[in-house]
C-alpha cells in the first residue's frame, strides 16, 4: 500500500507512486488493455495504463478535467485515429483480438464498440432512419421487416419506443435533449455491439433526463459491457460496478465502486473523492 503521507496536491507524482493500485484486472474480461500510452505529437497524454473491462459490467472513469479519461475512452474503439498527430502504443484486445492489429477494419470495430457522446448528435434524418442507418450500412438485415424489428427492438431497449412509435418519420433533431441522447443509444444498440462507450452522456441533460439515462444504463448492463466517463461522482457511484480514477494521464486506482468511494487506497483518489482538489 502506498504511503498515505505522499505529497499529491495537483503535482506530478513519482514513477514509483504511479503504479495502479486496487483491482485493475477481471476474471471475465471483455476488453483487456496493457501498457497503453497515448501521445499528441510530443506530448504524452496517457502513461502505461493497464486495465480490464469485464463482461456485463459498468466501469466508470473519473478524475479532474484534462486527466486523460476521455482520451483513454477513445482508444477503446480507435476514435483517436481521427486526430492528427495522435499515436497509441501498447495493446488493447476485444475478445482476445488486438484492435490495433494491421488487419483490423475500424468500421466493424466501431459497430462492436459503439459510442455515445457528451452532446446528443442525432443524424439529420427521421427517428426511424437514425436507428436503421447502422444495420443497413453494415448489412445486418435482409428485408424491411427485419429492419422494422431492429428499429423497434433498439428503441425499446433505449426506453424510447412508447414516446416515438407514432412519429417515427419525424426528424430526430426535433426530440428533447434527453430523448435525443436515448435515440443515440438506440442507434448504437441497433448494430449489436459488445461494448458501449459513453463520454459524459448526461452532462448536457436536466436532472430528470439524467435519471432516465442512469436507469437505462443499469438495464443495458444485463446485455452489454459499458464504459462511462463522468465528472459526476454521484452518478459513478449509482451506475457502476467498478470505478477507475485518472490523474494527469496516469490510471491511479481501480476497484469496486463502493470501496473506491468509501475507502480509497491511493491518497490521490482520496483527495479527489473528498474534494481537496479537482
Amino acid at each position: 500500500m502506498i504511503d498515505k503521507k505522499t505529497k499529491v496536491e495537483g503535482k506530478r507524482i513519482s514513477r514509483e507512486d504511479r503504479q495502479t493500485v486496487g483491482h485493475p484486472f477481471s476474471d471475465s474480461p471483455r476488453m483487456t488493455c496493457r501498457e497503453v500510452n497515448v501521445y499528441y505529437g510530443d506530448k504524452q497524454a496517457i502513461q502505461n495504463t493497464s486495465v480490464d473491462i469485464g463482461v456485463n459490467e459498468v466501469l466508470a472513469m473519473i478524475g479532474p478535467s484534462g486527466c486523460g479519461k476521455s482520451t483513454f475512452l477513445r482508444c477503446l474503439n480507435r476514435m483517436n485515429d481521427t486526430i492528427e498527430d495522435c499515436r497509441v502504443t501498447g495493446e488493447i484486445k476485444l475478445d482476445d483480438v488486438d484492435i490495433y492489429g494491421r488487419k483490423v477494419d475500424v468500421v466493424p470495430l466501431r459497430a462492436q464498440v459503439g459510442m455515445v457522446f457528451q452532446k446528443p448528435n442525432p443524424f439529420p434524418k427521421s427517428i426511424y432512419d437514425n436507428v436503421a442507418y447502422g444495420p443497413k450500412i453494415h448489412g445486418l438485415v435482409s428485408s424491411r421487416y427485419e429492419l422494422d424489428e431492429v428499429v423497434e427492438t433498439s428503441l425499446k431497449k433505449a426506453g424510447l419506443w412508447d414516446e416515438v412509435k407514432d412519429r417515427l418519420n419525424q426528424p430526430g433533431t426535433g426530440l428533447s435533449g434527453g430523448q435525443q441522447q436515448r435515440l443515440c443509444i438506440a442507434r448504437a444498440i441497433a448494430v449489436s455491439p459488445e461494448v458501449i462507450l459513453m463520454d459524459e452522456p448526461c452532462s448536457a441533460l436536466d436532472p430528470i433526463a439524467t435519471a432516465t439515462i442512469e436507469e437505462l444504463i443499469t438495464e443495458l448492463k444485463e446485455q452489454y459491457t459499458i464504459v462511462i466517463v463522468t465528472h459526476n461522482m454521484q452518478q459513478a457511484s449509482r451506475v457502476s460496478q467498478r470505478t477507475a480514477y485518472f490523474h494527469l494521464g496516469d490510471l491511479i486506482e481501480v476497484g469496486p465502486t463502493k470501496q473506491v468511494f468509501t475507502n480509497p487506497i491511493h491518497p490521490l483518489t482520496e483527495d479527489y473523492i473528498t474534494g481537496r482538489f479537482g
